[in-house]
């Protein structure tokens, strides 16, 4: 049978999420969990990848047993009892056996926190900006993403994907008040580094070093020159993963 399992992580001590030769990733960290509970490898497949330093609210990732698992709750119990403190498991549910956590996902959504201070409780889960940041104008050109259409100006180069085409359904910055502020994105899909990328631009509108027409220019020219530096990795959280109701068994 095939399984759903939805849980969080903290990336600050990880490699990325997914497992690597060089260093200590998500992935390899639960599936030595699960082969402890299983007593067997259990490959995971995660609904995406989130780099080193990145963070996930809600990631999902299926893998496949032999026989069904009657107690779900109690295997998720014991997994977080195994797992560090930086990872936790939130439910494991039966779905149908062409239920994919990477290619049945309708709809994702990230955040990126900012905050203008030093902060010693978000230090590695905001990024640190300098005050001022003009996010009336970071939300005006922001409304430029959205839509279905070639985000390769926010694209890491040199991936192997087959399209850069993303259907962007919002982009929105929010001052949460005390110089923290949260710019909340969501579409069906993400190009490698994408998130960080357009946050990195995004900067540059809101310092006054680019205008809204360049920001458009830059989404334009398809060319990841144009675009801004990628931000900072620590802002960066995966908050909400959209499947099909259908998949699910329960």
């Amino acid at each position: 049978m095939r399984y759903f399992i939805r849980f969080a992580y903290d990336g600050t001590a990880f490699h990325g999420s997914q497992r690597q030769p060089n260093g200590i990733t998500v992935q390899e960290t639960m599936e030595k969990a699960l082969a402890m509970i299983f007593r067997e490898e259990i490959p995971l497949t995660f609904a995406g990848r989130t780099d080193a330093g990145v963070h996930a609210r809600e990631m999902y990732a299926h893998f496949d047993v032999g026989t069904q698992i009657p107690d779900t709750g109690h295997i998720c119990f014991r997994l977080n009892g195994i797992l560090p403190d930086s990872i936790a498991i939130f439910d494991l549910y039966p779905v149908t056996d062409d239920a994919h956590a990477r290619f049945s996902a309708v709809r994702r959504t990230y955040e990126y926190h900012v905050v203008d201070h030093k902060d010693p409780f978000l230090c590695l889960q905001a990024t640190r900006v300098r005050p001022g940041l003009d996010f009336e104008a970071m939300n005006d050109a922001a409304q430029l993403l959205i839509g279905k259409q070639d985000f390769a100006s926010f694209c890491r180069t040199n991936t192997d994907v087959k399209t850069t085409i993303c259907d962007l359904t919002r982009a929105e910055w929010k001052e949460l008040g005390n110089g923290h502020a949260v710019f909340t994105i969501a579409a069906d899909r993400f190009l490698r580094n994408m998130v960080r990328a357009v946050v990195g631009t995004l900067f540059e509108v809101g310092r006054g070093k680019m205008t809204k027409e360049q920001f458009a220019e830059v989404i334009t020219k398809h060319n990841r020159c144009a675009a801004g530096d990628s931000a900072p990795a620590e802002g960066l959280f995966l908050t909400q993963i959209d499947y099909p109701q259908e998949l699910f068994l329960v």
